[in-house]
Parts: structure tokens; sequence; C-alpha cells
């Protein structure tokens, strides 16, 4: 019921989860004296001695306690809430810092949709174990052994027994929870499972569509939800059966210590009061431990949670890696690079790129030839390449993914806005950007205007920027970029979904930049990629042929093609319009 590796995750809360034991305990001492109070007076008034200040004690005990139990019950709520939130934050911080020091190669060990389950709900699930089941498991001992100490003045039989039944509750927990340890386990499998394939299907939904495989997919899911619902059911039922042998132990053992009392006062070993006191107190000797195994089923599923996200946090970490990219020399050297997602089908075949450390290079080529997996490795996204990478001296896999951070920008066609005010998403470029930084960064954007005929920095945005154009999204995305500000920018089909203004804007933008920053953009559309230092040409994976655009065209091979292809489109579509 105790797990160890939780327990050294407190921190601060053991002061919270000790004050709600002593809470408890100063509740259930004022209830004590206030039925002791209450049966004196009783027992005075069948004898008719019962005098002014008899009464005057009663009250007052009663009222005493109702205050105290009051101030008690709020003291309780507010440590258990301190308790859970100090360490659900503690707890969420070290995923996150795992998570950073993992780099975005954490996928390769742990799904994506496991990670937001068990940092969200999966450490919701432990609120219950920090804030109500650790301080409930203390006082549950507690509370018995303070009323047998009490009680054994008044009937030590009544006291023992009553004392003996209590452990039959923990008992009862023990004996469940084996089989509540191993059912759990797989409930949290299977929702991790679920979730993963639920945002994989999501995330495919389109090619599912194209592919008519729809349906298919759909029956999978509703055979995998079908199964997590008999696990959930399962779990439900192994709870109300063990919730129910308790109450028979709570409720029987309750009414066995009244049967004892009134038999104990049926022979005259024990007065009225004693009785009255004993019968009113049995239950308490039950409650707390009742109240335990109710928390415990809770407190089991959080701890179920735990085992996966203790999992994470135990996964190896890379070995230490360079900080930082020197600003002297950073340019991009790539040798022989050679990538497969799986080990059936090489992405890139030995592709050898030189980036040099001002000006813009582009990587061109057909949708499926190897652009993004360039720009995937040149992020640390993709691990796992053969061949070399430099940048500068550095080998990238030498390189650690914060620096990479620091040092790279990437803006791809979709870069993704977060719901909130236009202010908020332009500071995850830099936080410390003040007000004057942020508008130069848009007037460069051209969309300062725009604007500031809505409410300037204030103006709110839905998610992922649902409200604006495709144009004025990328123009924002690219705005935060600059704010970014580091030495090398990567643009992956930046203007792929942008209007025909919004595209010249951009291109203008992205080799004003060139003048001073490394910039390599990946482009199937050839036209933006005219005036760059130089072009690679990839196609199926391999590097075709690289040069200036004038050269390129006079040899006459795949991207003078590619070239005249594109351009007769564009004429058709031009004469269309005439």
């Amino acid at each position: 019921m105790i797990k160890k590796r939780l327990i050294q995750e407190m921190g601060d809360s053991k002061k919270y989860i000790f004050g709600n034991v002593a809470a408890q305990w100063v509740s259930l001492a004022s209830n004590i004296v206030m039925i002791f109070g209450i049966a004196n007076l009783l027992d005075k008034m069948i004898n008719k001695s019962a005098g002014n200040s008899d009464y005057a004690f009663a009250i007052t005990a009663a009222v005493c306690s109702l205050v105290i139990r009051f101030v008690c019950s709020r003291l309780q709520e507010k440590c258990s809430y301190l308790s859970s939130k100090s360490v659900k934050k503690k707890l969420r911080e070290l995923i996150f810092r795992k998570l950073l020091r993992l780099g975005t190669s954490y996928r390769e060990s742990v799904p994506t949709s496991e990670i937001v389950q068990l940092s969200v709900e999966g450490v919701d699930q432990l609120e219950t174990y920090y804030g109500q089941f650790l301080s409930q498991f203390f006082y549950a001992f507690l509370a018995p052994l303070t009323l047998f100490a009490v009680l054994s003045f008044v009937s030590v039989k009544s006291a023992v027994v009553l004392l003996i039944c209590v452990p039959l509750i923990p008992g009862a927990i023990m004996m469940v929870q084996k089989i509540a340890k191993k059912l759990l386990g797989k409930y949290w499998g299977q929702y991790a499972a679920l979730g993963d394939t639920f945002l994989e299907n999501l995330q495919g939904l389109t090619t599912l569509k194209i592919y008519q495989a729809d349906e298919h997919t759909t029956k999978k899911m509703q055979q995998e939800s079908e199964h997590f619902r008999r696990i959930t059911m399962k779990v439900l039922t192994m709870q109300l059966n063990s919730v129910t042998i308790m109450d028979l132990i709570a409720y029987g053992g309750a009414a066995l210590g009244v049967v004892l009392a009134a038999g104990e006062y049926n022979k005259g070993h024990i007065g009225f009061a004693g009785c009255f006191a004993i019968i009113l107190l049995s239950a308490d000797f039950f409650i707390p431990m009742r109240k335990l195994g109710s928390f415990f089923h809770v407190a089991m599923n959080g701890m179920a949670a735990s085992d996966r996200l203790f999992k994470i946090l135990d996964l190896p970490e890379p070995e230490q890696k360079i900080e930082t990219i020197s600003a002297e020399n950073r340019t991009i050297k790539i040798s022989d690079l050679r990538y497969s997602y799986d080990e059936s089908r090489e992405v890139l075949h030995g592709v050898d790129i030189d980036i040099p450390m001002h000006g813009l290079t582009a990587i061109c080529g057909e949708s499926g030839c190897g652009k993004s997996t360039v720009a995937g490795i040149l992020m640390g996204r993709n691990k796992g390449y053969s061949g070399s990478v430099k940048i500068g001296e550095n080998e990238l896999s030498d390189i650690s993914d914060s620096s990479l951070m620091e040092s790279i920008t990437y803006i791809s066609h979709n870069s993704y806005l977060f719901k909130g005010t236009v202010r908020e998403n332009l500071q995850t470029g830099n936080f410390r950007a003040d007000d004057d930084e942020m508008w130069a960064a848009l007037e460069r954007t051209k969309l300062a205007d725009f604007l500031r005929s809505e409410s300037g920095l204030d103006t709110l945005l839905t998610e992922n920027g649902g409200n604006l154009s495709g144009g004025q999204r990328q123009r924002l995305a690219l705005a935060r970029a600059l704010l970014h500000d580091t030495p090398i920018y990567i643009f992956d089909e930046a203007t792929s979904s942008v209007d025909a203004d919004s595209e010249t804007d951009i291109i203008d933008m992205i080799y004003e930049l060139a003048q001073t920053k490394t910039v390599i953009m990946i482009s199937h559309r050839l036209a933006n990629s005219v005036g760059a230092m130089k072009i690679f040409a990839l196609e199926k994976g391999s590097l075709a042929e690289c040069g200036t655009h004038e050269d390129l065209l006079a040899d006459g091979g795949i991207y003078a093609k590619m070239w005249q292809t594109q351009q007769a489109l564009e004429n058709i579509g031009k004469g269309a319009e005439k």
C-alpha cells in the first residue's frame, strides 16, 4: 500500500500530510469529549441528579466540538490540496525535464500519446494518493489505538474486541492488492495503447481516407475499445466486491461493539454513560479504516500509473554533449548521409551537401525525394543516420538538442499557432522580447498594419490561428522565427499553403535574412530558389546535381526538366486567367 518511490518524491508534502493527520486526530479527540459529556449528562438525568453545571458542560463541550471539527475539516481540505498540489507540480516538472534531456528522440522509446496521458491524467490520479490516502493510512492506525486507550477505562473486554476486529479491514485490502495491481497494470497498458492508436489514426486520417482503409481501421479501433471496456468493467467489479467486504467487516464490527456494550451494561459491569459512549464510539474504530479502503482503489490506480511514469523517468539518457555551436564557424557539411525510417527501406542514399556560413542554400526535388528528411536530421528529430553531418567542426550527433534549438530555427508550411494572444505566440520565440521588438518583427513580415486594425498584440487567436488566413498565419510564424534570432534558419516548404502576395513577401524576407544568416530553403517550387547561392537537386533519395540556377539549367538535367515542367504549368495558369 505504501510505494517507496512515491514516498521519496513527497518533498514539502510531508508536512501537509502530517498536518492532515493531526487535524483528524484533534477532531476525534473533541468528538470523544463531546460524547462523554453528553453521556454523563444523560446518566445523571436518568438518576435525576443533573445540575446546571452538568448541562453547561455538555452544551459547551458540544459547541466547542462542533467548532473544532469544522476548523479541522477545513484544515484537512487545505492540507490535502497543498500536499497533492506540491507533488503533482514536482512530478510534471520531472517529466518535462526528462523529455528535455532525452531530446526529440524520446519518441523512439515512448509514444507521445502515453507521455500526454501520464503527465496529465496519470499524475492527477496520484492526487488521491498524496492528498487523502497517505494521511488516512496513518490516521487509520492512530484512531483505533486512541479509542482503545480511552474505552479500555470503561470496558476492557469491549475495547479489546473492537481493536481486534479493526485489522480485518486492511487484511481484506491486502487480499485484493495483488489482484488489483495486476488488473490496473493491464488497464493502464491498454489505456495507453488505445490512446496511441487513436492519435496515430487521427494524424493519418487523410491517408486512411485516400486509400479507403478507414473502415478497416474503424473496426480495429472498435475492437480495442471493447477490450478496454471489458478491462474497465473488471476493475469496477473488483472495486465493488472489495468495498462490499469492507462494509460487512466495518458495520459487523461496530454492531458487535454495540452488542458487547449492551451485554456489559445488562450485567452491571459498566454504567449507562460508559455503555452510551461505547455504542457511539464503536463505529469510529472502523470508519477510518473504511475510508482508507475507499481511497485505496483510487490510490492503486495512481500507483499503477506511477509505475509507467517512473519507467519514463528511468529511461537511459544520452551522454553529455556539446552545449554550444561556434559562432565563428557554422558551415554545414553533409557527407555520405544515409537514413532509413525502417530497415526495409533506405530513404537517403549517400547524400553530400555543403552549406556555407552565409547566404541562401536551396534543396529541391519532387515530393518524397528526401528533402524534409534532411531537415529532420539537421533539427535532431531523425536519429540513427549514417555518414557524417557536421556543423562547424562538430558532428551533429555530438551536439545537444538544447544547443540545436538555440542555434537553428525551423519554419514549416504548417507552423503551429497557439490559442491566445499574438503577444503570447510571439513570446514563444523569445520570452524576453518587448513590445517594440515584436512590432519590429511584425513590420518586417508586413503583418503590423493588419494587427493595428485589430487589437494589436492583444489580438486573440483561436486554436492554430484558425481566425487568420493562411498567409497571415505564416507571416506571424515568420515573425516569431525572427524573434528567435538564431544563426541558422531552415524553411521547409514555408510558402506552400499561402496566397501569391504572401508568398512573394515571405520569399523576399528569406532572401533578406540570408544576407546575415545561414539559410536553408527546402522547396518543390523552383521559382523560389532562383537566387540561391547553390541549389541541391535530390531525386529518389540521392543527390542528382548541384550548382546555381543558371548552371543547372545549362546542364539540362533533372532540375532543368522540373523547371520547364513547372514553368509550362504556370504559363497555362496565367493563360487561363487572361
